[in-house]
């Protein structure tokens, strides 16, 4: 493998680390508490534990108060849920609440969402991951105080003890009768004492830190086999937790894998195929007819604990012939000029980073939009350097498999009927140029648009 190649694969690996899509760990989630449409957005913790701050937006009118609860998505502590914490109303926005809640352990969890109001109560729950990706290093100036007063507290208990052997027996005023050779060497023994108890804390110190990296986040990697038009894809396994395996995978609206496939750095191929698994971690696809190139590969898979990954990896293509595609499987070069795919967008309004939006697409030709895999439609944010990519769904970026462990009714929701209009709620995570990829189906056939946007 090449050097620049070497830097593409560690660029990826690492971009990787935002678990459930690349590059984002924040939940988006537009559904029903009960007769309330609440927009939900949901950051972890990149430590954990930790505390994941929660925004939620009204979209009806009548919502008084947002109480939040965290319960892990399944187990025997997924039936005995905390009390709930109240979410803060906005002064300035009404229908704008926000709250933080702690996750504790590594895993998929969900937060309780619920509603009161003039209509009445309601909960909508929103399944979200909670892992650690990286560790936090203590700041210099906590770290200078607390060596400090490790040390004036070392030396002030040698001195006490120093004191109490040389004084403790005396009358009131009466002068010293120790020896100094008593008294040092118990305070010689007491300091031993503490530098040992000192030396054994920084051992296990070490070793809990060591135990803490070890449960640090490594995404799956795939690596593809191509041969001819078939590509064969391996789910490699880094070691993480003995919590994942691959042999619990369950569909994912349909499918066991949704692989996209995207040339770079030109982003102007772009395919969405539904691989079959042959064994755990093995899967195979037939590709498209596809033109030579360097292609990043993002796979979505979720595990039966409602648990979300996207497997990532490379792979260098020859010219394809191409085979059958399945009836889900889509392909497109972009741009592509037959596309009746358009953004309905107001260009005045700036798209910021962090921060929930809806984007919405229609058709140009007013056809029918139809149902594509249980949706109105689908959306994959790509940044232009690779380092983000989410593949998104109009009730946001929450997993169809995950949100059926969580809560079969609040699944419901994400079955939308196609009206003129499909709306995605996502936040973008940090600033630069972006591409989005929309599908939709029409006309019995899957309908590829792409557009190109730059977030402040």
């Amino acid at each position: 493998m090449s050097a620049v190649k070497r830097l593409v694969a560690a660029a990826l690996l690492l971009a990787g680390l935002a678990f459930a899509h690349v590059g984002s760990l924040d939940v988006y989630f537009q559904g029903n508490a009960g007769p309330y449409r609440v927009l939900v957005a949901i950051r972890p913790p990149d430590v954990i534990p930790g505390i994941a701050r929660i925004e939620v937006r009204a979209l009806d009118p009548g919502i008084d108060r947002i109480e939040l609860t965290p319960t892990p998505m399944t187990g025997e502590a997924s039936k005995h849920p905390p009390t709930a914490d109240a979410a803060q109303r906005s002064a300035a926005d009404p229908r704008y609440f926000e709250g933080k809640l702690w996750l504790m352990s590594t895993g998929a969890w969900e937060v309780h969402v619920r509603a009161f109001g003039s209509k009445g109560e309601g909960e909508l729950p929103v399944p979200v991951s909670a892992v650690a990706i990286r560790t936090r290093p203590m700041q210099k100036g906590v770290g200078y105080f607390l060596f400090g007063m490790m040390l004036f507290l070392s030396v002030g208990f040698v001195a006490i003890v120093g004191a109490a052997v040389r004084e403790s027996k005396l009358e009131p005023g009466a002068p010293p009768v120790a020896s100094k050779a008593r008294v040092f060497g118990w305070m010689g023994f007491t300091a031993a004492i503490l530098i040992a108890a000192l030396w054994f804390g920084k051992i296990w110190w070490a070793g809990d830190a060591s135990d803490y990296a070890r449960k640090i986040y490594k995404p799956l990697e795939a690596v593809p086999t191509v041969n001819a038009s078939q590509m064969d894809l391996r789910l490699s396994d880094p070691g993480w937790l003995e919590m994942r395996r691959l042999d619990d995978l369950v569909p994912d609206h349909g499918h066991l894998m949704h692989l996209f496939l995207v040339r770079f750095p030109s982003l102007d191929q772009f395919a969405h195929l539904h691989p079959e698994q042959t064994s755990p971690g093995f899967f195979t696809t037939t590709l498209p007819a596809m033109p030579a190139g360097h292609y990043r590969i993002y796979a979505d898979i979720v595990h039966e604990s409602g648990l979300a990954e996207t497997a990532v990896g490379n792979v260098d293509l020859p010219d394809v012939s191409g085979g059958r595609l399945g009836e889900d499987d889509a392909f497109s070069k972009i741009p592509d000029p037959d596309s009746a795919i358009e953004w309905a967008r107001d260009p005045s309004q700036p798209i910021t980073a962090k921060q929930a939006a809806l984007f919405s697409f229609r058709l140009k030709n007013n056809d029918a939009i139809e149902p594509y895999m249980g949706m109105a439609g689908h959306a994959e944010f790509m940044k232009a350097d690779g380092t983000v990519f989410a593949h998104i769904h109009p009730s946001g970026s929450v997993a169809m498999a995950s949100m059926t462990i969580a809560s079969p009714e609040a699944m419901m929701a994400m079955h939308q009927t196609p009206g003129q209009l499909v709306s995605f709620p996502f936040g973008l995570p940090s600033p630069g140029h972006y591409r989005v990829f929309v599908q939709i189906k029409h006309g019995g056939k899957i309908d590829t648009g792409a557009f190109d946007f730059d977030v402040q």
